[in-house]
Order: C-alpha cells, then structure tokens, then sequence
C-alpha cells in the first residue's frame, strides 16, 4: 500500500514548494493595479505562455494544471471523486435549468468531470436519469420535475446542493483515508452552517432548512436549524459548543470574516496531511490548496478590478497551506 505512494508523494513535496505563501499573497496584494497582478502571476509561471493575459484564462489554466499533475502521478482517481463532485452537481443543476426553462447557453458546463456538459443535457433532456451515477439520480427527478411544475429555481438549486453534500458525505464514510473522511466531514459542516447563516439573514423557514442541511456527525442539523431561526446570536451560541466554535468569533466579526473562516477551517483539516508519506493524503491535500490558492488569487484580482483598498482585500483572503 505505502509503496505506491512514494512517488506521488515525493512529486508532490517537489511541487509544493511553488505553492504560495502567505507572504507570497501579500505581494500580489502590494501591487499597484490588475495589470501588475497579472503581471506578478505569469513571472510566477501562472498560466503558459499562449495563455492570454486575462485573469480568467489564466486561473482556468491553473485549475487544469492541477488535474493533469494528479493524472501523472498514476495513483488511483477513484480517491478523487469528493473534489470532483461540486462541478458534477453544478453540470445537473446547469443542464436541468437549461432544459426547463429553454434559456441556452447562459450556464457554464464543466467538461473534466464523470458527467461532461453536453452528456449531462442529453440525459436531461431525454429524462433518462439512470444514466446518472446512483447518487445523483433521486435528486436529477425530484429537482426536475419541480422547477417544471413550480419554476422555484431556488428550491431546484437546494434539491440538487444537499444531494451533492450527501455524495461527499457518503465518500468520506466509505473512505479508507483519514483526509478524505474529514475534508467530508468539515466540508458538510461548514456548508450547514453557512445555510443556517445564511437563512437567518433571508428569514427562511424551518422546513426551507432541514431540506437544505445535509446530515453529518459534527453538526445536530435539527438544533442549528432552530438556533437560526431564534437569530445571529443564536447560531453563535450553538456554534461555540461544537468543533466549529471559531466561526462563532468569525460570524462576530464581519460577514467577510466568516466567509473566509469557511474556506480556512477546510485548509486547517488538511494541513496534517503534510506530514503522511506514506498515503493518497499528500496529494489529496495539494489539490485542495491549489483550489484554495486559485481562490484566493480570484479574490485579490476581483478586488482590484473594483478598485477595492488592499486593506478590504486583505480581510477577505484566504490562509494558505504553506
């Protein structure tokens, strides 16, 4: 078993050195305007050098470098479905809003996923959902049949983002690697914790949010529900007696704090990772603080693109995994 990993890992040690710093993320922030970001990510190696001189381009790059890096280690991509699963669900959501509401080419399909866009609108369109892997396949009809006969896009994107915590949720119960269980178990946390905050702010119902939460070990959806229905400091009290007490101090501070505290708490679950040479955790790891750095570095461009102040830019980056 430890055999097969030691190239991947020691490949992975090699590149992650090149991954950014915090200090390295200061630097991008210091520069004077987008074209000098840009300017900062290519000498960086951000992107190729036909890749053109646009933040979207060159970031999508990136994502792409990611996959290719991991398909190169010949390690088994079976272990990487988790990561894969937002795109997959977000192809389903796109496909079904395309069919049902006939407006085309206004969603972004992902094409490096088990279900690529085109294949995805064909099953949609045909209604044919049993071409879907096993546990997208509920969630395809139900999400379906009711933006058909309800137009509520809301509720068709809820069916469809609770099926997709499941799916994570499900992987990380039957994984045999430490990170992959609890990357599942932060990730399903947070997302329930952010429905709460989130439905606490649009005053949304209690039913609204037992549809939306998904079940984890962390998290008692059914008391973080009624917490947010009593208001903020509700959420915050709940939070403060669980593994996630210090989003309770991010929700405190400011709506950016805590949305930054979302994305860090899943860096923070996979930073002891570092430190196994001998597992799938390494490089399970790397992809997700690649993902985190493409992030992070969207953020800083968006921000300067609005001409937003380094300070305001500042607070709303992410850590880094070096």
């Amino acid at each position: 078993m430890s055999e097969q990993y030691t190239y991947a890992v020691a490949r992975i040690r090699a590149l992650e050195v090149s991954l950014f710093s915090n200090s390295t993320v200061d630097q991008l922030i210091a520069c004077a305007d987008y074209g000098q970001c840009i300017q900062f990510l290519q000498e960086k190696g951000w992107g190729d050098s036909d890749t053109p001189a646009d933040a979207e381009a060159i970031l999508t790059r990136e994502e792409e470098k990611i996959w290719e890096v991991v398909k190169e280690l010949s390690v088994d991509m079976d272990k990487f479905d988790v990561l894969s699963y937002p795109k997959l669900f977000h192809n389903l959501k796109a496909a079904i809003k395309e069919v049902c509401t006939e407006e085309e080419n206004r969603h972004i399909f992902y094409e490096d996923v088990a279900v690529p866009g085109k294949v995805m609108l064909e099953i949609v369109r045909e209604k044919d959902f049993g071409k879907l892997p096993r546990n997208m396949q509920a969630a395809a009809e139900e999400a379906y049949e009711t933006l058909l006969h309800t137009r509520d896009g809301q509720l068709c994107d809820v069916i469809i983002d609770r099926a997709a915590l499941e799916a994570v949720y499900e992987a990380g119960q039957q994984a045999e690697d430490d990170i992959i269980r609890d990357y599942a178990e932060s990730t399903v946390g947070v997302a329930d914790i952010k429905i709460a905050v989130r439905s606490q702010k649009t005053a949304k119902s209690l039913e609204f949010m037992k549809r939306a939460m998904a079940e984890c070990a962390s998290i008692n959806v059914d008391q973080l529900a009624k917490a947010a229905l009593s208001g903020m400091d509700a959420i915050r009290e709940y939070l403060s007696g669980t593994a996630y007490a210090e989003g309770a101090e991010a929700l405190a501070d400011s709506p950016s704090a805590f949305e930054r505290w979302c994305d860090n708490r899943i860096i923070q679950t996979i930073s002891p990772q570092k430190y196994n040479a001998f597992t799938i955790g390494p490089v399970i790891a790397y992809v997700i603080a690649r993902q985190n750095e493409i992030k992070t570095v969207r953020i800083i461009l968006s921000g300067k693109l609005n001409d937003l102040p380094d300070d305001s830019i500042r607070e709303r980056v992410r850590e880094m995994y070096v």
